[in-house]
């Protein structure tokens, strides 16, 4: 898998997260799910973005956003490959991005992505 999103190349940082969440939008998510190959983004799919964004944005993030949402532990391995893809695609920044804003202690999101 490439590491660049071409899309909109200047957005992203060398590992290909979004440097700032707010910039992110669904036709965004489209186009960088397009150039991993990752095939259309169905319902399940939407729910885990969308659950990633809001704890990410509430300032935490869960150990395991999957079985919040009543879905399988390895749900995110299963819809988009690894937990690190769904980050990208949920237009958040990298774990080690100095712009990443700060987590709730015990977060585990931030283990999961490194």
């Amino acid at each position: 898998m490439d590491d660049s999103t071409p899309c909109h190349q200047d957005l992203f940082d060398e590992q290909g997260f979004l440097e700032d969440p707010e910039l992110w939008s669904r036709d965004l998510a489209l186009a960088i799910a397009a150039e991993l190959r990752l095939g259309e983004l169905t319902e399940t799919h939407w729910d885990l973005i969308d659950r990633l964004r809001g704890d990410y944005l509430e300032g935490h993030a869960r150990a395991d956003p999957c079985r919040a949402l009543g879905l399988p532990a390895d749900c995110a391995e299963r819809l988009f490959g690894d937990m690190r893809t769904a980050w990208r695609i949920a237009g958040l920044p990298a774990a080690d991005s100095p712009r990443r804003a700060p987590l709730v202690p015990g977060g585990g999101a931030v283990r999961q992505l490194r």
